[in-house]
């Protein structure tokens, strides 16, 4: 279910005045596997061509633009506004990040969290299309964010405990990426006559174990079998 929210994760922006922002809002949405970007009433219409979205420019090309903040949560079951609460009276049930984001993976329809402009925030109508609230714990002396950073440190604390961030973080090798990394160590040591004869299928076994044993990721895996392809490679050059 926790990897299954991203895919039904809107993000939506509202009324942001810079292009540049947005731009980093998607990347920030990229990084963390989130997709979904729809906005309300861009101040700059230049928004699709951000520089800033790194990584991300399809992402913002495909975003949806509406004329109202009613328009880009209709299909939605589930709005949650941020904002930094600060000198203003909410009606709305209000959580930190932390607890928010474990009621938002267990939602099973369609999220929306909300963004407000850099400027002023999400406004009190637009807060009326919210259920409830979320804000990130700050320091009372400096309470607001970047609208960027906003939304990266959301989308993580969402995202951090699906299977697309523990495959970003840690993504295990397959038994066939270990496989092929046990056959090409054999090959290797018995190319460089370290296994002669018979030792070489009496080998076989305790190097699969010791493959294994090495607990390896997908990314440490390649690196090896790289390195174990080249050296095979010369030995067979020498020979």
């Amino acid at each position: 279910m926790t990897a299954d929210i991203l895919n039904r994760l809107y993000v939506v922006l509202v009324a942001t005045r810079n292009p540049l922002n947005i731009g980093a809002a998607a990347r920030a949405m990229s990084n963390f596997g989130v997709m979904h970007l729809r906005v309300v009433n861009p101040f700059d219409p230049s928004f699709r061509e951000a520089q800033s979205a790194v990584g991300a420019e399809e992402l913002l090309r495909n975003a949806e633009q509406f004329g109202s903040v009613a328009e880009a949560v209709a299909d939605c079951s589930l709005v949650v506004g941020t904002t930094a609460a600060r000198d203003r009276e909410l009606q709305h049930p209000m959580h930190a990040l932390t607890q928010a984001a474990p009621l938002i993976r267990e939602h099973s329809g369609k999220v929306a969290v909300l963004f407000g402009s850099e400027k002023r925030g999400l406004s009190n109508e637009d807060l009326s299309h919210c259920h409830w609230l979320m804000h990130i714990p700050t320091r009372t002396e400096h309470l607001s964010m970047n609208l960027g950073q906003a939304v990266a440190v959301c989308m993580y604390e969402i995202a951090r405990t699906s299977s697309t961030i523990a495959d970003m973080e840690q993504r295990r090798a397959t038994a066939g990426d270990l496989e092929g990394l046990t056959q090409t160590l054999l090959e290797t040591l018995t190319a460089s006559e370290y296994l002669k004869g018979s030792a070489v299928d009496a080998s076989e076994e305790k190097l699969r174990r010791l493959v294994r044993r090495l607990n390896l990721d997908e990314a440490d895996a390649e690196t090896l079998l790289a390195m174990l392809r080249k050296i095979n490679r010369k030995l067979k050059r020498e020979t």
